[in-house]
């Protein structure tokens, strides 16, 4: 008895796609703003406390906070406590990558256009 392979319904693979859509809807969303992208990048290089975040962005302690938790929350930011201080590191290379990408594609095309 030969045994046939069989492809997934246009269905199952609509459902997949949606759920990717989805899934990157979500991390825009999260990455969405000017803060929390200057943030992304102030952590490119190792995980940071709020106070050295603060010394390099330009923004208030509980603003800094809430973006953090955002970031956090959205599965981008992994943190960890010593003694009273939280220190922020990215756990989501992909964006990384894709907030390089992005931000180098704008910073070329507008020099380009100056």
């Amino acid at each position: 008895m030969a045994v046939s392979k069989r492809s997934p319904s246009p269905a199952a693979e609509a459902g997949e796609s949606d759920e990717v859509f989805e899934l990157a809807a979500e991390l825009f969303r999260v990455m969405s703003s000017p803060m929390r992208l200057k943030i992304i990048s102030a952590l490119c290089n190792g995980e940071k406390n709020v106070s050295e975040l603060l010394g390099e962005i330009d923004t208030t302690q509980p603003n800094m906070s809430q973006h953090l938790n955002t970031l956090y929350q959205g599965g981008v930011l992994g943190k960890r406590r010593e003694g009273v201080q939280i220190y922020y590191r990215i756990t989501n290379d992909r964006v990384v990558t894709l907030c390089r990408a992005i931000c180098t594609q704008i910073a070329i095309e507008a020099d380009l256009q100056h």
